[in-house]
């Protein structure tokens, strides 16, 4: 296996999972415990607008872990679930300290790395973003122009 099909199958398994749990959280938000719930938990936090960014929350869940599995939109995808982490770090997490057994801010520190990172990087070659646009696929870090004459992951081997 070459290394450019090693690394987009590591993208790839690394996005599936990542999806999964971003789907749970946002089906978890959703379904297990409702809308209004989600919200007074929210709003409990000091979350402002505490229904809109509960839906906020839920929809970038859910429908960016979908997206993330299918290698859509990825550079999108990651920047929201970026912002969504972030409010769950400064809302929920910051005053408990980093450790996640104590309530901090670890898990969501490293879902918004994480979620940078795929935004950074790209879906990788295995993904609907590569069908739509091969720079997209490359993440925020490919949209630039490529050098006409110059090798890009298209035409590298």
């Amino acid at each position: 296996m070459n290394s450019l099909l090693l690394r987009d199958v590591i993208i790839l398994i690394a996005r599936v999972a990542f999806g999964v749990v971003f789907i749970a959280h946002g089906w978890q938000k959703f379904s297990t415990n409702g809308m209004d719930a989600t919200a007074a938990g929210f709003d409990a936090m000091g979350i402002p607008a505490a229904t809109a960014a509960a839906w906020f929350a839920m929809i970038v869940e859910l429908v960016g872990g979908i997206l993330m599995i299918a290698g859509l939109l990825v550079p999108l995808a990651g920047i929201l679930q970026v912002g969504n982490m972030l409010g769950a770090l400064w809302f929920a997490h910051r005053d408990a300290g980093l450790f996640s057994q104590n309530g901090g801010y670890e898990y969501v520190l490293i879902l918004a790395a994480f979620s940078l990172l795929l935004a950074g990087v790209g879906a990788g070659r295995i993904s609907l973003d590569r069908v739509i646009s091969p720079r997209l696929a490359r993440g925020v870090a490919g949209l630039e122009r490529v050098p006409a004459g110059s090798r890009s992951l298209e035409t590298a081997s």
